[in-house]
């Protein structure tokens, strides 16, 4: 199936300079905001605890939002957890909230008397520290693994681009959560390692076609068939990408709170995704100087004298 029904021949590479320029600014801008602003790490990285509520009515998270700030838990973040009767506050750790749980828990529900503890836990800081450290060496492993595969099965120039283009994406989306102040924890972590095989996946479909118009287009020129390869897969690009963001939006829009931060990531990933496989992936391997004798090999010519 097609998006188009006829071939395009749209000159994508004719604006890579400036899609440079602007890649390289939204890269410094998060990279700032992360060294200024710092994220603002979740429960599963502070440490904190954990409050399960039940309710006999539908809860009114606002209004529990509300009675818990008055309170004094300017911190607290309330969620919709199971049914529509159970909710999930979590407060963040501002000392040693292990031997401040039982006076949290009774806190909290004085401030909210008709709620039922079901359940307490207890996120230490030295567990939130090890999700930390555990969090980014997933990511380099993931980068790493990413590298190795594509300089075997194409070519290092190859390599170094989707390399770049996959640490150009997450950071995109880390300066963002930075920027705006959103709650940045391990489903949100997830949402980021999977932009990652979203994005490379992109990456890895134009880098194939580019190797077979090498072998097709013999009289063209490096950006004339990346050019060709961006265009020849450019209506599977925008069916994956729009099908994946409509399912990625309704989880968004119909998800609940617990959700947002993963879906909100997915979103920024999909399209800074589709978005550097283009411009950051595909110009930078024509940056670093790749031409059909990188991709193919040496011709062996044999004279053949038999009639």
């Amino acid at each position: 199936m097609e998006f188009f029904k006829q071939n395009t021949n749209i000159d994508f590479m004719a604006q890579r300079k400036w899609a440079a320029l602007f890649s390289i600014v939204l890269f410094l801008l998060s990279i700032g905001s992360l060294a200024v602003k710092g994220l603002n790490w979740g429960l599963d990285f502070t440490g904190g605890i954990q409050i399960q509520l039940s309710f006999p009515e539908v809860a009114d998270l606002t209004l529990i939002r509300n009675n818990l700030d008055q309170a004094g838990f300017k911190e607290a973040i309330v969620t919709s957890y199971g049914t529509s009767k159970d909710v999930l506050v979590t407060l963040t750790s501002s000392g040693n909230a292990e031997n401040q749980q039982d006076r949290l828990t009774k806190q909290v529900v004085q401030v909210l008397p008709s709620a039922k503890v079901e359940q307490v836990n207890y996120i230490g800081p030295q567990v939130g520290n090890e999700m930390v450290t555990k969090s980014w060496l997933a990511i380099i492993v993931a980068l790493l693994g990413t590298m190795i595969y594509i300089a075997a099965r194409f070519e290092k120039r190859f390599a170094v681009a989707s390399t770049v283009a996959l640490i150009h994406d997450p950071v995109i989306i880390l300066g963002i959560f930075s920027f705006l102040h959103l709650e940045f924890n391990l489903i949100t972590l997830a949402a980021i390692l999977t932009v990652i095989g979203y994005s490379l996946n992109d990456t890895i479909v134009i880098f194939d076609r580019v190797r077979e118009n090498f072998r097709k287009l013999r009289k063209a020129s490096a950006l004339e068939v990346m050019n060709q390869a961006i265009n020849q897969t450019l209506s599977r690009t925008i069916m994956t990408s729009a099908l994946t963001l409509t399912v990625v939006l309704a989880l968004f829009f119909l998800g609940g709170s617990l959700l947002h931060g993963f879906s909100l990531a997915l979103i920024i990933g999909i399209v800074v995704g589709t978005y550097s496989s283009i411009y950051v992936a595909g110009a930078l391997s024509i940056a670093l100087g790749l031409s059909r004798f990188h991709l193919l090999p040496p011709v062996k010519e044999a004279l053949d004298n038999r009639p």
